[in-house]
């Protein structure tokens, strides 16, 4: 991988893939974690297609626009329902291609899709404009948080749970959305990784399926010497951040990675460099995304810019941001020397950066 984004238009924002437990008490830390790359006030839009064929959807989301308003109130959050639910005709009050619905997405910071089930997400999302612009305006630097459902709906190949573990069908894989791909990434992923549910009696790890079952699942998948399974615990987050090429585990539990024969364990507060998840590189701009809707991602971005070129909070540039990204790497390679003098040219350009347990933080300078 190169340190340079291909892109002119800069690093893609981060992603957090949580194993579970978005309204939890405990997993407060990981919003904030994703929240801090943002200024205040964030703008979050909660997709409600997951759950989308429950006639509680918009109750399910609800529950988590009112953690997020309670909880994270340091980041004065702006957050918005988004009925996408299933994919129809445009002109659908609750279709994932109608533009009226999706539109919010355009203009949030952070992405948000959480429980439900992850075929129907996967079937719903699949080649929609909501899953689209959300790709694109990850591109651009918004934030992705997917906990649950969608974290296995977001996987090369999904995890279908419902069907194996309530309806008792026979050992199969559905299609993800394969999210990752535009990374150079193969990455099956699976939350609930920890999940016991079934006491003594049974056993329901590796989302509700099962060591025995799983083991089975996985010779029935397509050889792939790419691919690298990545297990989430419960209340668990991985958390992506393309800026400093890394990603970090934050939560209650822990996440595995699997890949040709080899397992790693990561616990709360420890990270690994992207390449651990295999070929990783940045895309491209509008790499794989319709054109038109790539050009209007871009104008929407320009034009947020330029509000916020007037504001108290302004946006970091991304020639900062590449400079932030390149001391973060200097700091874990402990070249203290490099990271001092990049920090001296982050200043001189009239930004300062503070080191905190969540990592790097850039602001203007005073």
């Amino acid at each position: 991988m190169s340190d340079k984004n291909d892109s002119e238009h800069g690093v893609p924002g981060p992603i957090v893939l949580l194993g579970s437990g978005e309204t939890a008490a405990n997993v407060q830390r990981i919003y904030t974690w994703l929240y801090r790359h943002f200024t205040a006030p964030v703008k979050v839009a909660i997709l409600e297609t997951p759950a989308g064929f429950q006639p509680n959807a918009e109750a399910v989301a609800r529950d988590v626009a009112a953690y997020i308003e309670h909880r994270l109130v340091n980041f004065a959050p702006e957050v918005t329902l988004v009925p996408g639910r299933r994919r129809g005709p445009a002109a659908d009050a609750t279709s994932t291609d109608n533009p009226a619905v999706v539109a919010p997405l355009w203009q949030a910071d952070v992405l948000m899709a959480g429980p439900g089930s992850p075929t129907y997400a996967a079937r719903h999302l699949r080649d929609s404009l909501a899953w689209q612009i959300l790709r694109a305006r990850n591109r651009l630097g918004a934030g992705l948080m997917f906990s649950s459902a969608m974290t296995l709906a977001a996987s090369s190949h999904t995890l279908p749970v419902y069907e194996l573990y309530k309806v008792g069908e026979d050992l199969h894989w559905q299609a993800g959305l394969n999210l990752f791909a535009d990374f150079g990434l193969s990455l099956l992923l699976v939350s609930h990784w920890n999940n016991n549910d079934g006491g003594a009696d049974l056993d329901t790890s590796r989302c509700y399926i099962g060591r025995n079952r799983f083991a089975a699942l996985l010779d029935l998948l397509p050889v792939d010497a790419t691919r690298t399974l990545v297990g989430i615990d419960e209340k668990t987050a991985l958390c992506i951040d393309f800026a400093a090429a890394r990603a970090e585990v934050l939560g209650a539990g822990g996440v595995v990675l699997m890949r040709a024969g080899n397992e790693q364990h990561f616990v709360h507060g420890e990270h690994f460099a992207l390449e651990a998840l295999g070929d990783f590189h940045l895309p491209p701009a509008g790499e794989a995304l319709p054109s038109a809707l790539w050009q209007k991602a871009l104008a929407q971005q320009r034009a947020t810019l330029a509000t916020g070129q007037d504001s108290n909070t302004p946006a970091v540039p991304d020639a900062i941001s590449a400079l932030a990204a390149q001391r973060e790497r200097a700091r874990r390679a402990r070249d203290w020397a490099a990271a001092d003098a990049l920090r001296a040219e982050i200043e001189a350009a009239g930004w300062r950066v503070t080191d905190t347990a969540d990592g790097s933080v850039v602001e203007k300078g005073i």
